[in-house]
């Protein structure tokens, strides 16, 4: 009896330690984002370097070819093509930029406005983080993850 109440004091004890382990996890702070006067910026970047079409294109190559490769009817093709939406993958562009203050982006504003060569090879398709989010991103379209239930 007496080591009955020894495992059953030692069962509630590991228990008791167990719920406070489990609660005192949280979670991951949220990613970073810039202010938003510096979202404004980012944006006018975005549009200046073309970055948006640069999404989309990738995207829309990954398509093509997964459509050739798997021999997916026009149907499921256009399907998976109206799914892109830029607006999924701008959260990581600006996680991009959070770090930046505002001088620094209007400095790199300016620079994609008066440079074209700035426009075709840019921090944005440099930044291998952001390249593989994209990759990420097209992926998930292509499996259809982002595909809207009728």
């Amino acid at each position: 009896m007496k080591n009955l109440k020894k495992h059953a004091s030692l069962a509630s004890l590991l228990c008791l330690f167990i719920t406070n382990i489990c609660i005192s996890q949280t979670n991951p702070p949220p990613p970073a984002m810039p202010t938003q006067q510096n979202k404004i910026i980012v944006d006018k970047i975005i549009e200046a370097a073309h970055y948006k079409t640069y999404v989309v294109d990738y995207c829309l190559t990954k398509i093509n070819e997964a459509s050739a490769k798997e021999g997916w009817n026009e149907q499921k093709a256009m399907e998976i093509t109206e799914s892109i939406n830029y607006k999924n993958f701008r959260d990581a562009i600006y996680n991009m930029f959070a770090f930046y203050d505002e001088v620094e982006l209007e400095t790199l504003l300016k620079a994609y406005e008066k440079d074209t060569a700035y426009q075709t090879s840019n921090v944005m398709t440099k930044n291998k983080a952001l390249i593989n989010n994209l990759n990420i991103f097209a992926n998930d379209i292509v499996k259809g993850k982002y595909i809207l239930a009728k």
